[in-house]
């Protein structure tokens, strides 16, 4: 789709729904809205009823995490019209002590994209019916996507053949694992990658 129907689009559902629409783009030939968090489902049901829109397809729902800001998460919303054969994309800010309402009434689909948000966020949303962990196990701690959650994890997970069972440990690296050599592994290649200026020597 060209950016100026892109553009179009834009202007139409900001004109049409301004108390929703807090800013809108056009970027890599794709359209970004960021809407506010209390209209959101509201606004997604416009989305999918509009005549020039009908967005009748949920794609994805992702977080992404902003440890520095206030508003730490954007919790991203992907939805296509067959329709239209267009795509757009929505951006909901959310403060981490923040719940955002569940999409679920309006696209059933949302129920698991906003499970595994949960899980790997720890980001609620009001009014989902089952709002449990999806990828990781009962008793995980944390939430794995989250900037501050640790690479190795809280727990270790492994079989004992002693005890013949699965057992629970809490992680215990030594510290020769925790040293790197930043030596490039690319042998052969034909230009410096930073740190490997010790290779050289």
């Amino acid at each position: 789709m060209s950016s100026e129907a892109l553009n179009e689009l834009g202007k139409h559902i900001e004109a049409k729904r301004p108390d929703c629409v807090l800013s809108w783009a056009v970027a890599n030939e794709e359209l970004t809205l960021e809407v506010s968090p209390s209209s959101l489902v509201s606004f997604v049901e416009f989305l999918r009823d509009d005549r020039n829109c009908r967005f009748s397809t949920l794609i994805d729902i992702t977080g992404v995490d902003y440890p520095e800001r206030d508003v730490r998460f954007d919790v991203v919303y992907h939805f296509l019209s067959m329709y239209e054969n267009q795509r757009i994309r929505l951006k909901v800010g959310v403060r981490e002590d923040q719940m955002l309402p569940s999409i679920t009434p309006v696209h059933p689909s949302a129920n698991w994209f906003e499970r595994e948000v949960f899980d790997m966020f720890g980001l609620l949303f009001k009014g989902h019916g089952d709002l449990r962990r999806l990828l990781t196990d009962y008793g995980f701690r944390g939430h794995p996507l989250r900037k501050d959650f640790p690479t190795t994890g809280y727990t270790e997970v492994r079989y004992d053949e002693a005890e013949k069972r699965v057992v629970y440990e809490p992680v215990s690296l030594v510290q020769e694992y925790r040293q790197f050599d930043f030596m490039s592994p690319w042998e052969g290649a034909d230009y410096i990658l930073p740190g490997d200026e010790k290779g050289e020597a």
